[in-house]
């Protein structure tokens, strides 16, 4: 059965929350590791953003950590004190001067920060050998350090925040019932295993107000006994009950690339799809694509409404604009 195509492409507006996106392109948030050892902004990292933001319709900043326990790279850039904002805010500017809105991914790394870059045990949902379990009253707190870290963004100028829920960071853990072993209230049933997020997602919510909200949803863990599509939908759901704007689908504890998966195009594109067909937010979807007629393609076939590329964007600045050039003689 061939897909039904509709008129609105690639290169069709979008309009989010009285946000304008001038097409359906996300540049996707990739750690650059231009950021200074405190977590600062650099002028190579705002020069990186200026560069990559001047056609796509959406640019998403790389996950910047909300605490000190959530880093998990030396030169990651951060969220976590008052005193970032005015290099964020320069970067935000950067973003807005090429004509495109500023959204900034938020993120806690919990179970997999390093050791050696955080200087302490770290933490997750669960006790593993490389991390201690959270306390509940540890959970209000990070809850909190999320909302800061939203109002630090909105301060700066950014026009929304995206919670990181995938790749195995920790709203991802407390979801995956590979990690999540927990035996009170934020552990075990799916609603359990939503709890924590939910809780980070009203207070982020709550900051943000009429600023867009988007979430990475970690939606499929690849594993016999880790989170499934259907799991997925049923929190897709909860989460646009919850406020969000925009779903952001990727994998879970996989992480972003996984090996048996990295040689098809758009390999994270069925989730994203069986998403779409559940909510009426807009879903990005996101896995390896690189051809621009593609990308148009699954906007015309309507399995996605947005199209996140990352790894072209990141070797070639300017692969937006070819795109787009591309798909307009391919038009003709």
């Amino acid at each position: 059965m061939h897909s039904v195509q509709s008129l609105v492409g690639l290169l069709d507006s979008l309009d989010v929350k009285g946000f304008k996106l001038r097409n359906r392109l996300v540049l996707p948030p990739m750690q650059t590791g231009r950021a200074t050892f405190e977590g600062a902004v650099t002028n190579k990292l705002i020069n990186f953003y200026l560069l990559r933001s001047k056609a796509v319709g959406l640019p998403i900043v790389e996950h910047a950590y909300v605490s000190g326990l959530g880093k998990i790279g030396p030169k990651q850039l951060g969220i976590y004190d008052d005193s970032l904002v005015e290099g964020l805010t320069k970067l935000a500017q950067a973003i807005h001067s090429v004509g495109a809105p500023a959204v900034i991914q938020i993120s806690h790394a919990g179970a997999v920060a390093n050791k050696k870059v955080i200087g302490d045990l770290p933490v997750g949902p669960s006790e593993t050998g490389k991390a201690r379990m959270l306390e509940k009253s540890e959970l209000y707190k990070i809850a909190e350090d999320f909302a800061l870290a939203a109002e630090r963004a909105v301060k700066a100028g950014f026009d929304g925040v995206e919670l990181h829920g995938a790749h195995g960071y920790l709203l991802n853990q407390f979801f995956s019932p590979l990690l999540n072993k927990r035996e009170d209230e934020y552990g075990g049933s799916l609603s359990n295993r939503m709890r924590f997020q939910l809780l980070v997602l009203n207070k982020v919510r709550g900051i943000l107000k009429d600023k867009l909200l988007l979430y990475r949803l970690g939606s499929d863990d690849l594993a016999p006994m880790g989170t499934k599509i259907e799991d997925s939908i049923k929190f897709a759901l909860t989460l646009e009950e919850g406020g969000v704007d925009v779903l952001d689908v990727s994998g879970g504890m996989c992480g972003s690339e996984p090996k048996q998966l990295r040689q098809m195009r758009g390999y994270f594109i069925p989730q994203a799809e069986a998403i779409k067909k559940a909510v009426n937010i807009p879903v990005i979807g996101v896995g390896g694509v690189t051809e621009p007629e593609y990308a148009d393609e699954l906007v015309r076939e309507q399995k996605v409404d947005l199209v996140a590329v990352g790894r072209a964007l990141w070797h070639d600045s300017f692969w937006a604009e070819k795109a787009i050039e591309k798909i307009k003689q391919f038009q003709n």
